[in-house]
């Protein structure tokens, strides 16, 4: 059966809403635009130039968002048919191997999608090919935050960025480095929920990794509906 999440604390709590928050936000946003393009296509003729671009970064930001969403909240599907086989220390020494390989694909993500997004932020990439080593040297040459968008135009309330990233230079569209700043957050907080499900593991709170058995709870469900009946 799945494991409901129950947020600890003031401050897990307030994470945890902030979370729920965003990801209605991005899907609501997400509706609303393609509902306009919609009726603005087929009863006016025209349509919102950005709002395909907007959309798809959207949908991107709600997929980062989720795939550490769900780890919290252990939405996870996975298959333990063999893991089931071994006695009950065997399954819990693979849980933390599991733990272990997520914890590293999480690095090693946070790592890649940083030196990603850095380039278009005016920021050092990582030195060091698998894990971060240090810092590398900026030069002027390598600043690229004057990249933009294809489509979504600059908004006026914040032209302030415009001295600090592109040298006073007017921006027509969004830099890329802000849509592209989701990419570092969302692996940091993937990396985060991973370390929390590892301490989970540790502290007996949970079994295994795999949480969710969506055939299972579907077979549990038809059977109370039927005892209800």
């Amino acid at each position: 059966m799945s494991t409901h999440y129950e947020p600890r604390g003031v401050l897990g709590r307030l994470v945890h809403e902030i979370e729920e928050t965003a990801i209605a936000l991005i899907l609501g946003l997400m509706t609303l635009i393609t509902f306009i393009n919609v009726v603005l296509r087929y009863g006016f003729n025209t349509g919102l130039i950005w709002g395909l671009e907007a959309t798809a970064f959207l949908f991107a930001w709600l997929v980062l968002f989720g795939m550490s969403y769900a780890v919290k909240v252990t939405a996870h599907l996975g298959v333990d048919a063999i893991i089931n086989l071994f006695d009950k220390p065997v399954r819990r020494a693979l849980a933390f191997l599991a733990a272990a390989v997520c914890i590293v694909y999480a690095a090693l993500l946070l790592k890649g999608s940083w030196d990603y997004w850095a380039n278009f932020a005016n920021l050092p990439q990582t030195e060091g090919r698998w894990f971060p080593l240090g810092l590398e040297e900026m030069k002027r040459s390598s600043y690229r935050a004057w990249y933009e968008v294809n489509d979504i135009p600059m908004p006026d309330w914040l032209r302030w960025i415009e001295p600090l990233m592109n040298e006073g230079e007017a921006y027509e569209k969004i830099p890329r480095f802000i849509p592209y700043a989701m990419l570092p957050f969302g692996a940091a907080l993937l990396l985060f929920r991973f370390i929390q499900a590892a301490m989970r593991l540790a502290t007996g709170e949970a079994q295994s990794l795999i949480v969710s058995h969506e055939a299972e709870d579907a077979v549990d469900d038809v059977r109370h509906m039927n005892y209800e009946e």
